[in-house]
């Protein structure tokens, strides 16, 4: 079963071929130029903006994937706080594969300092982390402009940076493991961000839509 909301992608890309039923034997990748003609249509269907904050991530490797992810998302800022890895270290630029060019950084001494710049700049900061409290991704309010706070590898979000937070939030798991990668549980905040998004537009677009997936 599809969730509710994942399944209003497809529909999204009026008149596109990635829209219209095809034959097994006939589906194939697509080229660079098709890749590009679809991110253009998403982007047209995107006007929140996403920040993100990654308060004392230490390794660069995911310092690099987020970037990467960050850059598909259409984030446009992200606070590095606290002891994160810097984008221009080698490692990083491994994973990030150049994406770092296409964001902004802000450096912070603190994550409490970063959320308050990334507040100021009229960001809701939603931290993402397991914590007393928290609301189910998929079930938070997430605003138009949202500064998405993720934390250490090993000790997760700052007591700091939860103080600091306007939410927190948490990506609901069902194997047993105790958390996802933080670069993981970025990609995945940063998609629900944007479907959300994407999901509104729609049904402002078509209410019968919202009407069937109420």
């Amino acid at each position: 079963m599809i969730p509710n909301g994942w399944r209003v992608m497809a529909p999204l890309m009026n008149g596109d071929a990635m829209n219209r039923p095809m034959p097994a034997e006939g589906r194939r990748q697509l080229r660079p130029t098709d890749v590009k003609r679809l991110n253009r249509q998403w982007r047209r269907q995107t006007h929140g903006r996403l920040a993100l904050l990654l308060d004392s991530v230490t390794q660069p490797f995911n310092v690099g994937s987020i970037i990467r992810s960050a850059a598909a998302f259409g984030v446009e800022r992200i606070w590095l706080a606290g002891n994160t890895a810097p984008p221009e270290h080698p490692l990083a630029r491994k994973t990030s594969l150049g994406t770092e060019r296409l964001v902004t950084f802000e450096r912070e001494h603190s994550a409490a300092a970063a959320a308050k710049a990334a507040a100021g700049a009229g960001f809701h900061v939603v931290a993402v982390e397991l914590a007393d409290g928290a609301t189910a991704l998929h079930e938070a309010a997430l605003e138009p402009d949202v500064c998405l706070a993720l934390g250490n590898e090993d000790h997760g979000c700052s007591p700091a940076l939860l103080a600091a937070a306007a939410a927190v939030v948490y990506v609901p798991q069902v194997g047993r493991v105790g958390s996802l990668n933080v670069a993981a549980a970025a990609a995945v905040a940063l998609a629900e961000a944007r479907r959300r998004e994407w999901a509104a537009s729609r049904a402002a677009a078509d209410p019968r839509a919202a009407g069937e997936r109420a």
